[in-house]
């Protein structure tokens, strides 16, 4: 009889406080907050069409949207998920497609962790 193992991905994410303070000295608290508040839906919405695109064979929308990804999470200290997009995007340049679906796997992994780091940093701020 074969045996499945199940492996239990757990990565951490760390933010970038360094990029948020800049935000929030550039742009005033409200100014900053609504400018994360608009990020946050855009990081879930592209990372909802990336997965969308993978599944429907769609890999040059999923490389677009997974593009613009990258300069979001930088904008507001995403850096890990700035790089996970970065490799998603490689993999499909380089037309692997199990590569693709291993690091688009990833990044949705790492973006839903990183949302829920956002929104708990904002709850302690709040």
């Amino acid at each position: 009889m074969e045996q499945v193992t199940m492996l239990k991905q757990n990565e951490v994410v760390h933010l970038d406080s360094d990029q948020l303070e800049k935000l929030f000295e550039q742009l005033g608290e409200a100014g900053a907050e609504d400018v994360v508040c608009r990020a946050l839906e855009e990081l879930a919405v592209r990372l909802t069409h990336a997965e969308r695109c993978w599944r429907e064979g769609g890999h040059g929308d999923m490389r677009k949207s997974t593009r613009s990804l990258v300069a979001i999470a930088e904008q507001i200290g995403m850096n890990t998920l700035a790089r996970v997009a970065m490799d998603v995007i490689v993999c499909v340049d380089r037309g692997d497609q199990i590569a693709v679906a291993a690091t688009l796997t990833r990044l949705i992994r790492i973006g839903e962790r990183s949302l829920s780091e956002i929104w708990d940093l904002q709850d302690l701020t709040l």
